[in-house]
C-alpha cells in the first residue's frame, strides 16, 4: 500500500540543542545511523523507498529556545530536484516582523506548506496577530501544520498545544487546510478528534503516536478516516516501515488504511 509520511525532520546535529540529541538517543537506538542517512538527500530518498514511503513532507524548524533551528533554506536545498520530498517552511511569529510576507516569499521559492510550533514559540494558535499569516496561507492555498499536544523538550509550554484554539482558526478561515500534528497527544485526543469531525478543513496527523495504540486513543477512528494523515516523526523513530505495518494491522477496513497512509495526504498536498 502506497504511503505518504507527512512528518519528517531533517537537519544536522549542530542544528539542535544537546537535550534534543539526548532525547533522540534514548528513543532511537539507531540514531547515529539515522543522522548518517540524513547527511545526504539522495541517500535519504533511497532510505525512504526502502521503508515503503513514496512521498514525504520535510519540516523546517525555527525554535531556538526549545529545540533548535533547521533553516528554511537548508530544507529547501535538501528537497530541491527530489520530487518525492515536499518542503514545509517554518516561521517564528515572535521574531519575524512580517510573517505573511515571509510566507509568500517562501512559497514562491518552492515551499508547499507551513509548520507552526505554538508550544515552542509560546503563543496560542488563535491570536489575532497571526490572522494575516493565516489569510496569506489561505490565499496561497498552502496547508498549515500545527504542533499540538505534549512535548518533552526544555522550555516548551503545553498550554499552547491545546488544539481547541484551532477552532477559531477553522471557523474564521474555512478554506485554509489545518493539520494537527500529533493529534493533541497526551491530553487532548478527544478535542482533536472532535475538531476534525466538526470542521471540513481540520485534519489529524498521527506522528509521535504508536500506531498499535490508535484505537485506544481514538475508539471511533474510522469515523474520521477521511481526515487522518500518517506521519512518523523520523528520526525519533528507528523504523518508518514498522509504523506503516502497525497501521496495516489495525482492525479497520482496507479503504480506511489507504486513506490514512496515502490518499488523504495526496489530496491535501495536491498530488492527486
Amino acid at each position: 500500500m502506497k504511503t505518504i509520511d507527512v512528518h519528517i525532520h531533517v537537519g544536522k546535529k549542530e542544528h539542535f540543542h544537546e537535550w534534543v540529541l539526548r532525547y533522540e538517543e534514548n528513543v532511537n537506538p539507531r540514531i547515529q545511523e539515522s543522522y548518517e542517512v540524513l547527511s545526504d538527500p539522495d541517500r535519504f530518498c533511497s532510505f525512504l523507498r526502502n521503508e515503503g514511503v513514496e512521498r514525504a513532507v520535510i519540516l523546517a524548524e525555527n525554535s531556538p529556545l526549545t529545540t533548535g533551528v533547521v533553516p528554511n533554506d537548508y530544507v529547501l536545498s535538501f528537497c530541491l530536484g527530489r520530487g518525492m520530498l515536499i518542503p514545509f517552511c517554518s516561521i517564528n511569529p515572535n521574531t519575524d516582523s512580517a510573517p505573511s510576507q515571509t510566507l509568500e516569499m517562501l512559497v514562491e521559492g518552492g515551499f508547499r506548506g507551513l509548520k507552526l510550533y505554538p508550544p515552542y514559540h509560546l503563543h496560542y494558535a488563535n491570536e489575532t496577530r497571526l490572522y494575516p499569516l493565516y489569510a496569506k496561507a489561505e490565499e496561497l492555498g498552502v496547508p498549515i501544520m500545527f504542533h499540538t499536544g505534549s512535548s518533552v523538550f526544555r522550555g516548551a509550554r503545553l498550554k499552547y498545544g491545546d488544539p481547541i484554539f484551532l477552532d477559531d482558526v477553522a471557523v474564521d478561515f474555512p478554506d485554509l487546510t489545518l493539520i494537527m500534528a500529533h493529534s493533541g497527544r497526551g491530553l487532548w485526543y478527544d478535542t482533536a478528534f472532535l475538531l476534525a469531525r466538526l470542521h471540513k478543513n481540520v485534519h489529524m496527523e498521527i506522528s509521535g503516536l504508536p500506531p498499535k495504540n490508535l484505537l485506544r486513543y481514538f475508539p471511533n477512528l474510522e469515523k474520521n478516516a477521511d481526515k487522518i494523515l500518517f506521519g512518523s516523526d523520523f528520526p525519533t523513530v528507528d523504523s518508518i516501515r514498522r509504523n506503516i505495518e502497525e497501521v496495516l494491522k489495525l482492525p479497520i477496513s482496507d479503504s480506511s488504511k489507504e486513506k490514512i497512509l496515502f490518499s488523504n495526504a495526496a489530496r491535501i498536498m495536491k498530488i492527486i
